[in-house]
């Protein structure tokens, strides 16, 4: 399961990163250590926390800014068969749904937890990894 910086956690929540250590302090989150030794997030539970806020903006959730082409997010759902994929994101306040390929969710190793960028071009929604 993949873990992120205290840094990446806050860029995608769209909030500081002050705001996501003050919610670990809270237990509104809980940390890990990362191998640098510094203290980090669960992919998974910041996906869950992500779309818990999404549902809640009230009780503290990301802070709404404008959408662009693209947003970067974490994965915070993926539904295979045998021939398509549904993997579910959520970009700051933002839900963005893609359907894609089983094979292309495969090769880009997508799961809950992972960081992607979703690039929006009309009605068509491609999900890209990141790089760096």
């Amino acid at each position: 399961m993949p873990n992120l910086r205290i840094s990446e956690a806050a860029a995608l929540l769209g909030v500081s990163d002050d705001t996501v250590r003050r919610w670990i302090d809270q237990g509104r989150l809980s940390s890990v250590q990362l191998d640098s030794g510094r203290m980090g997030v669960e992919g998974a539970e910041l996906a869950a926390f992500a779309q818990r806020a999404a549902e809640n903006p009230e009780a503290g959730g990301p802070i709404t800014t404008s959408a662009r082409n693209r947003m970067r997010g974490i994965v915070t759902r993926v539904v295979k068969d045998g021939v398509m994929a549904q993997v579910e994101m959520q970009a700051g306040p933002f839900r963005v749904v893609s359907l894609m390929s089983s094979d292309s969710a495969e090769e880009l190793g997508l799961e809950v937890g992972s960081v992607a960028v979703a690039s929006i071009k009309s009605t068509h929604v491609v999900v890209e990894i990141p790089e760096g």
